[in-house]
């Protein structure tokens, strides 16, 4: 199969060559590439992106967040994670079955020696254990289908960057299905690096490396870079593109106890209440009314928050502690 070559870790540049190849490169052939990520969350089209990821762990660890095109759940990638993207041909999507696409990853993990078996919708396994979600989208008569693979994943990052209070935020966005995993490197000599893996996974895709490399000139690459840098590094699409949902969260501080429902559309604040056992000098409804069409990230309302003597309306509850409130 012929492929192309991309050695960025950038998530949103990676996000943005993924779709490039799916709606640009018109040849008759089936092509591949392999990728990796820096330390990233992504998340699918259809979720509720702070519903999915444990935000206050993913600031501290400098993680990115970004949002792909196709459905499926989040994922956490790194530098121990490889990635794999087939565009192919179809005319008839009925015949799109993923497990077709898999099957020639695990006839490679098969030459490497690792007996891996497709699994459910989307997974690949090693023992029951999951070593791969896989995320399909058409256009153009053509399917883009990718997947993860776990060669030497922080599995510690993994659990943490996608771990939320399950009760706080409820959206009709699509949940992750968590999965018991396991890294294939374990299951590989101990010799093997991941870029032993890339090299010998990317020889058996490109047969025995008899395929041609496809090979962007500058200004599709230029074209890939707007995209990333305008469209999937922005927060409109990482956080806006979010299915409606409310937020409902209960604290109780050393000021008192308070509680939070609001309402979140496409990103921004549609209204917001908050419930309370303790003293205030002015009703909170001010605050509230201010709130609104606020964007729900912590920097936007920190940012308004801050404008005002909080003591008035929430007692002795810091706005730390109402920042806490809404995000962590």
């Amino acid at each position: 199969m012929r492929y192309l070559l991309n050695k960025s870790t950038n998530p949103y540049f990676n996000l943005a060559f993924d779709e490039y190849a799916l709606k640009h490169i018109n040849i008759d052939e089936d092509f591949f590439f392999l990728w990796r990520n820096e330390p990233s969350v992504i998340i699918g089209k259809n979720q509720n992106t702070l519903e999915e990821i444990n935000q206050a762990f993913i600031d501290k660890s400098n993680i990115k967040v970004a949002r792909r095109v196709s459905g499926g759940g989040a994922v956490y990638h790194d530098f121990g994670n490889l990635n794999f993207t087939f565009i192919i041909n179809v005319d008839n999507p009925g015949e799109v079955n993923y497990k077709k696409f898999v099957q020639p990853v695990i006839d490679a993990l098969a030459q490497m020696g690792v007996r891996a078996q497709a699994s459910g919708r989307n997974d690949i396994l090693i023992n029951g254990l999951k070593i791969s979600g896989n995320a399909q989208r058409m256009a153009n008569k053509k399917v883009m289908h990718h997947g993860t693979l776990l060669y030497d994943v922080n599995i510690e990052n993994l659990v943490q960057a996608l771990h939320v209070v399950p009760d706080k935020y409820i959206s009709n966005g699509v949940k992750s299905v968590r999965a018991r995993v396991t890294n294939i490197k374990e299951h590989l000599p101990e010799s093997t690096d991941i870029f032993d893996f890339w090299n010998s996974l990317h020889f058996f895709l490109s047969n025995q490396g008899k395929d041609k490399e496809i090979v962007l000139n500058e200004k599709e690459i230029a074209m890939i870079e707007f995209e990333a840098m305008n469209r999937f590094a922005t927060w409109d699409w990482i956080y806006g593109e979010s299915p409606e949902f409310n937020v409902v969260n209960k604290k109780r501080f050393k000021g008192g106890s308070l509680e939070i429902k609001a309402d979140v559309k496409q990103g921004y604040i549609q209204s917001i209440r908050f419930f309370k056992d303790y003293l205030g000098l002015k009703d909170v409804d001010f605050i509230e009314e201010r709130l609104k069409n606020i964007r729900f990230h912590r920097a936007d309302v920190d940012h308004m928050l801050s404008d005002y003597d909080l003591k008035i309306y929430f007692g002795e509850i810091t706005k730390e502690e109402i920042l806490s409130l809404m995000f962590d």
